[in-house]
């Protein structure tokens, strides 16, 4: 089994989310009493996001470079980014280490193709649906994107950072995303991507029309296929 290096904290509950993935996942697959390798290194989330908002990326990137150096020195044989929004280094974070990173909209990407999807919803933080980053690299890979109307942006903002990055599921807020998802299917996608992994706390397949691509879900398959191949 290879050992998965983690970069959380942002949030710590989209972190406790993929640590608890990884281990039922390692359980599953190999029985008796099998837990994922693991190191994790996690951030403070109000740093980061202070960063963000100052459109500091520079600093960003250090901060998660150095991050990533220290778990590549534990014994990490890859790495992945536990969040969709700071993707946006997810490039300098690569360079700086000699693992692997599993980046997670290549991951995304891999699904939509396997499903014969063409066209697919993205929801995420305002910044990442309004910053091509993550989009882009999707789009790379032949897809067309579609995200909310501008007008949603601060709303769907509004639940993940008030709401889920506390662990707050609300069923007022569940309503409100399942309706934008239909409007991303009236669109014409034919999947949405979750693209905030703690998203994925709020809503679930049962609670849409349309395939639900969690992006913890799959990033989580992805990297327990990659340690015990």
């Amino acid at each position: 089994m290879q050992t998965i290096g983690l970069i959380g904290g942002m949030s710590w509950e989209s972190s406790a989310a993929y640590y608890e993935a990884l281990n039922t996942g390692v359980e599953k697959r190999l029985g008796d009493l099998h837990s994922a390798r693991t190191v994790m290194t996690s951030v403070d989330f109000a740093e980061v996001t202070a960063l963000q908002e100052a459109e500091d990326w520079d600093a960003v990137a250090a901060l998660l470079v150095a991050a990533a150096q220290g778990v590549e020195r534990a014994g990490a044989d890859f790495l992945m980014l536990c969040t969709t929004t700071f993707h946006r280094v997810a490039d300098q974070v690569a360079a700086a280490v000699d693992i692997p990173l599993l980046h997670l909209a290549d991951v995304l990407a891999d699904a939509c193709v396997a499903n014969d999807v063409k066209e697919v919803g993205f929801l995420g933080t305002t910044f990442a649906m309004e910053r091509s980053f993550f989009t882009d690299r999707l789009r790379e890979r032949g897809l067309t994107v579609h995200v909310p109307q501008p007008d949603h942006h601060e709303t769907v903002n509004r639940i993940i950072y008030d709401e889920l990055v506390h662990g707050r599921v609300v069923t007022k807020s569940r309503r409100t995303v399942v309706g934008l998802i239909d409007e991303l299917w009236d669109a014409g996608a034919g999947a949405v991507i979750l693209g905030c992994t703690e998203l994925e706390l709020l809503v679930h397949q049962s609670d849409a029309n349309i395939p639900v691509l969690g992006s913890t879900s799959l990033h989580v398959e992805a990297a327990l296929a990659r340690a015990l191949a």
